[in-house]
């Protein structure tokens, strides 16, 4: 099976409030035992603000370090999971189930060099 990175997209500002981010983890946490239990997860986690990033830049054979995420933007890259599925079709489903459970965009990508 390919494997594939759903990536989450997170809008800037506060978390949101405890009861909804709840229902959002239970949620989160039932896919997660569905794609253990048929062998479909590889890996996945959230990520700090964008503001701990580091970018590191090549310039005139140097490497310049930047505070800060890459892009400027109103979202930001906030987790991402790792998934086996037999074909885009099926990793474009798991996607699917993440952005209703989270209310927020995923970015489903294959992986280059396999299958």
């Amino acid at each position: 099976m390919k494997q594939y990175l759903l990536s989450m997209y997170q809008p800037e500002g506060g978390t949101p409030d405890p009861e909804f981010l709840a229902g959002v983890m239970r949620e989160l946490g039932a896919i997660r035992e569905e794609l253990e239990a048929t062998g479909s997860w590889v890996f996945g986690q959230g990520l700090h603000a964008p503001e701990t990033a580091s970018v590191l830049r090549p310039k005139d054979g140097e490497v310049l370090v930047t505070d800060g995420p890459f892009v400027e933007g109103k979202e930001y890259l906030g987790g991402f999971t790792i998934i086996r599925a037999a074909d885009l079709d099926a990793a474009l489903e798991w996607g699917r189930r993440y952005a209703l459970a989270t209310t927020l965009p995923i970015e489903v990508r294959p992986f280059q060099g396999e299958g």
